[in-house]
């Protein structure tokens, strides 16, 4: 890489002998003509010369190092603040490849796009070459990408997001890795002042080839539109892998559950945003005796070991939260693990120097500093943070994680848990009665419309998996792909498939469940199912089974009997036309694409309910 008139900290030869990879940087340099290369190592002491520059040009601010060691605030412009769905891009061969639920375009004509964009798009700036796992080094579940990035900001967070570095290359060999382009979009020349968050307000792209398995992303230096492993690469890139290699790629928490007598199981569960997840993986059990510990909160990558067990990785290495809700009492560990080492995005400033958001305190302290800069008080107009504002923080540092969140072969999974926010008609919880009935429950997610959600406040949207829009392919090709893993196993080790809703509303709008900590009940319910399938501790209905009262743990909580009777109910003329809307939702959208199996389950809940409206009337 001598030939190129452009200094690189260290030559990539040094490093590696992977042809593929050294041409490929080499292409890129030429592209994008940088002023200079570093090649990441992933030290400490580079996380620290980064920060230092960043404070320098203004990126990130110092906070108070007695209150919050080694961390730092890092504020946006307004116009780049979250991912960007609508410039999000998945370029298959076929547009029906593509299907429904993703934005396609053709993928030539977007190259071309893309080739003039990058086309010096990096001038007057550093080009970062950053190689990283998704999942623990040496996993043979683990997969290696390599990320090229113009901002510093890319490199600090996916230190703390991914293993990168030499080791990487070490792991990677000569095998293939996914390609993963990245710029601010915003050249500097001669003389130019930059900006504290540089980016591109009018162009912006984030763009996926699927069958290349190629990433680009262009004028957005915010989240997962900048952080390409995360949803880009552990998403939409290796649901992709998953559907050709036969394993699954699925944006879903894991935990391990442990009960008074020392038994453990572990559980995977897949939420839509505003539903509880990071909250629910990080969960301080209510009731003496039980554990939670946690492997992840957003990413699980998950294969059957040759025994036919279906064990997972945790894709990632660190956390990307949401701040506003995060406090001592609906998520005191995750507060905990934010203490130190921790870079924010987008929240308020305290007088103090330290960090604040909403729903962080009861009351906001004085003298804040909200996430655009300006002083803030109660009477400002606007929040303090941002909604979707940030914390970026290492896993390790969490007190509750899981002693094999970076085993190599993944956790073994008993239970696979989907649940949305719903005021009325789902109950508490209800286990599948088989695998493809379990698929339905994945397949049909919804969820109510939170203020801090696009559309209309209490509307139903539809997040098949938690995976709308994280899909790299056709979804309903996708919902077959889930129906096909039954037939990688034996029925006894397939995991048993819950639906959970901690959020039916009684008359006056109240939370019939206290949730929280208290969530443990519904899960110690779950891991009984699991131990003991055979026990006499459920109603059979026709969406699955359900506990009875007497076999869910209710001591010490405040519940009517009213309120519990309807969290155990299945209301026949709501459920007759929750299927119906299902089945409308399922055919209309994805036609052809949708397996027939799921036609047939959601039919025959159909059939169900309107043979027992029958004979009710």
């Amino acid at each position: 890489m001598n030939n190129l008139d452009v200094r690189f900290n260290i030559p990539l030869t040094e490093w590696t002998e992977n042809k593929d990879l050294i041409n490929w940087v080499e292409e890129q340099v030429k592209l994008c003509s940088p002023k200079d290369v570093h090649l990441c190592d992933g030290s400490k002491e580079e996380y620290d010369s980064l920060c230092k520059q960043m404070v320098s040009s203004k990126t990130l601010i110092p906070l108070n190092s007695e209150l919050r060691p080694n961390s730092y605030l890092a504020r946006s412009s307004k116009e780049d603040v979250a991912r960007i769905e609508g410039r999000t891009f998945i370029c298959s061969e076929e547009k029906e490849d593509a299907g429904p639920t993703n934005n396609w375009r053709n993928p030539e004509k977007m190259k071309e796009k893309l080739r003039t964009l990058f086309d010096k798009c990096m001038k007057g700036r550093t080009m970062y070459v950053i190689p990283f796992s998704m999942g623990p080094l040496g996993s043979k579940m683990s997969k290696i990408g390599v990320e090229i990035t113009d901002s510093p900001y890319v490199v600090a967070n996916m230190a703390i997001m991914t293993r990168i570095g030499k080791a990487v290359l070490k792991d990677l060999g000569n095998n293939s890795f996914v390609p993963c382009m990245h710029t601010v979009g915003m050249p500097l020349e001669p003389g130019q002042e930059d900006i504290a968050w540089p980016n591109n307000p009018l162009k912006k792209y984030i763009v996926h080839f699927p069958e290349t398995r190629e990433i680009y992303s262009y004028g957005s230096g915010y989240g997962g539109n900048a952080l390409l492993g995360k949803k880009c690469m552990a998403l939409r890139i290796a649901s992709v892998q998953a559907r050709d290699e036969g394993w699954l790629a699925e944006h879903m928490l894991i935990l391990g559950i442990t009960n008074p007598q020392g038994e453990k199981i572990y559980i995977s569960a897949a939420f839509p945003s505003a539903c509880g997840k990071t909250n629910l993986a990080m969960l301080t059990p209510s009731i003496p005796g039980w554990k939670i510990e946690t492997v992840g909160d957003d990413i699980a990558w998950m294969k059957f070991d040759s025994e036919g067990r279906l064990r997972a990785i945790n894709a990632e290495a660190g956390f990307f939260g949401v701040a506003p809700g995060t406090s001592k009492l609906s998520n005191p560990n995750a507060m905990k693990t934010i203490s130190e080492n921790t870079i924010f995005t987008n929240t308020a400033l305290t007088k103090e120097k330290d960090i604040w958001w909403e729903g962080m305190t009861k009351e906001p302290p004085e003298g804040l500093t909200d996430w655009q800069g300006n002083s803030w008080s109660k009477e400002s107009e606007g929040p303090a943070a941002h909604p979707n504002s940030r914390f970026t923080t290492p896993a390790s540092q969490c007190p509750v994680i899981d002693p094999n969140w970076e085993n190599a072969a993944g956790v073994p999974i008993s239970a696979i848990l989907f649940g949305g926010r719903r005021s009325s008609t789902v109950p508490l919880v209800s286990e599948a009665k088989n695998w493809e009935q379990g698929v339905l429950y994945g397949a049909t997610v919804s969820s109510e419309r939170t203020a801090a959600a696009e559309g209309t406040v209490g509307e139903l949207r539809n997040d098949p998996f938690a995976m709308l829009p994280f899909c790299g392919y056709n979804m309903g090709d996708y919902f077959g792909h889930w129906l096909k893993m039954e037939e990688k196993t034996s029925e006894d080790k397939l995991p048993k498939i819950f639906n959970v809703n901690w959020f039916r509303k009684d008359n006056s709008g109240k939370f019939m469940w206290p949730g929280f900590g208290e969530n443990i009940r519904v899960l110690e319910w779950i891991f009984e199912r699991v131990k003991n399938p055979q026990a006499n501790n459920v109603t059979e209905t026709p969406i699955g089974y359900l506990p009875t009262k007497e076999s869910l743990n209710l001591e010490g909580i405040n519940i009517s009997e009213e309120n519990m009777q309807k969290l155990l109910t299945v209301d026949t003329s709501s459920w007759q036309k929750e299927a119906e809307r299902m089945k409308t939702y399922l055919t209309q959208v994805y036609g052809k694409r949708l397996p027939e199996n799921l036609l047939k389950q959601v039919e025959a809940l159909e059939k169900e309910f309107k043979q027992e409206s029958l004979e009710k009337a």
